[in-house]
């Protein structure tokens, strides 16, 4: 296995965005930058950008996409949007150690 394979997405584990990345907010939907690899990702969907930004807030990726109001239906399809995330590492698996805030 290569050193740069990504692990698998897990839905039911905390992520956040990567410290190196920046959003940027703009009318189709978001920028994100990841300065320590120089990728830029754009984000076409404004509910993909509030899950993205609602990371933190949350225990897991699955429970930010209930909140932002994803419905069990279309899991499948924002999985495989933060999955590819994943994969660019503009979201990372969030340390045991970062408390989810209230």
């Amino acid at each position: 296995m290569a050193a740069d394979v990504v692990p698998a997405f897990e839905l039911d584990a905390r992520w956040r965005l990567h410290p190196q990345v920046a959003i940027r907010p703009e009318p189709f939907g978001a920028l994100l930058y990841h300065f320590g690899t120089r990728k830029l990702s754009f984000l076409k969907n404004r509910t993909v950008v509030e899950v993205v930004q609602s990371l933190p807030d949350h225990p897991d990726a699955r429970t930010a996409l209930r909140a932002a109001g994803v419905d069990e239906s279309a899991t499948g399809a924002y999985g495989k949007a933060l999955a590819t995330l994943a994969g660019s590492n503009m979201i990372v698996p969030a340390v045991d150690s970062e408390e989810v805030s209230p």
